[in-house]
């Protein structure tokens, strides 16, 4: 069901034309700054790949990949949903040393999203992949990398707010770690999405790590593919918006499988039937790098910085009526 949260009194930061300026600058200046920061190189990448190599980004497992056939080869194709495995193969064919890294824009559609203030079908975000050694596979070097996105994006505000001095975005440098556990015991008693609500708003930046695996209560934290990230080594970097009044979501992000950990997972996930697909036999066969990784949404990271209301003020897209209708009711200029 699509919803819309309306800020009391909101008021665009921006006037139009100044916001297509601002969108710009954010983009390109933390490409730069977290390129720098992490040590990538900007590649091109798929829109679309085949649907039988495995190679596709699952998801949850239950959104639908818009699939198209293509005459001219004889196959059928899909949309990405992200490019998450796609980077670990790249990162092998083009012959990435340890500790050097891609970054490429990812444009997706995802036609089972639930719309609302924060999601839309349409998906564009910085995905970014990295080479690392076994002995960086750890719970410290995870956080070390987060602190670097973090900074980078907390350095491209300081910056957005002195060329743009009508904006207020403030974002908290200092990160605060917690497991889906651990969160699962200090509020037993609210659903994951109230969790994470309660202890952003008090610590404003957080990494909650440890997410895929069932939890003591016998539910997730969140649904994660088994097949990409290690759900003993990954999470999500989410901050506090002001705006919104609510937990936000930055990325999702962290160390991905190698062979026993996706061994595990898929057998957890009663997904193991994708042992035989491309993607999982070159994994198991040795043939990929081990990396960390993730994705960075562009509009929902300019939705931040630029204090706007709802992710169609940054990005063209597709809304129900309704919100089309509240949007314009409540001076939510939607592009």
């Amino acid at each position: 069901m699509n919803s819309l949260y309306v800020p009391k009194d909101y008021v665009p930061k921006l006037d139009s034309h100044n916001l297509q300026l601002a969108i710009d600058c954010a983009k390109q200046a933390f490409q730069q700054e977290f390129s720098s920061a992490l040590n990538l190189k900007r590649v091109s990448a798929p829109l679309f790949v085949s649907s039988l190599s495995g190679i596709n980004d699952n998801l949850s497992g239950k959104e639908r990949p818009v699939n198209f056939d293509i005459p001219a080869i004889g196959i059928e194709a899909e949309i990405v949903h992200s490019l998450a495995k796609w980077k670990r193969v790249a990162l092998a064919n083009y012959g990435f040393p340890v500790h050097e890294g891609l970054i490429t824009d990812m444009n997706a559609i995802r036609r089972d999203e639930e719309l609302d203030n924060i999601h839309s079908i349409y998906v564009d975000q910085w995905d970014w992949e990295k080479v690392i050694t076994a002995e960086d596979r750890t719970c410290e070097y995870l956080q070390s990398v987060v602190k670097l996105i973090v900074s980078a994006v907390c350095s491209v505000n300081r910056k957005l707010k002195e060329k743009f001095p009508v904006l207020s975005t403030e974002i908290e440098e200092d990160v605060v770690f917690i497991t889906s556990q651990e969160l699962e015991d200090m509020y037993p008693e609210l659903s994951p999405v109230e969790r994470e609500r309660e202890f952003t708003k008090k610590h404003k930046t957080v990494f909650i790590m440890q997410i895929g695996d069932v939890l003591r209560s016998g539910i997730p934290h969140g649904n994660r593919a088994p097949d990409y990230d290690d759900w003993s080594l990954n999470g999500d970097i989410l901050v506090w918006n002001e705006v919104l009044q609510n937990a936000f979501e930055l990325s999702s992000m962290g160390i991905r499988v190698d062979k026993d950990a996706m061994e595990t997972q898929l057998k957890k996930a009663g997904c193991e039937q994708r042992r035989n697909q491309p993607y999982h036999q070159m994994l198991l066969n040795g043939e990929l790098p081990l990396t960390i990784g993730g994705g960075i949404g562009q509009s929902r990271l300019c939705m931040l910085l630029l204090g706007c209301a709802h992710i169609g003020e940054v990005q063209s897209s597709l809304w129900d009526w309704e919100t089309v209708r509240d949007c314009r009711k409540h001076g939510i200029p939607l592009l």
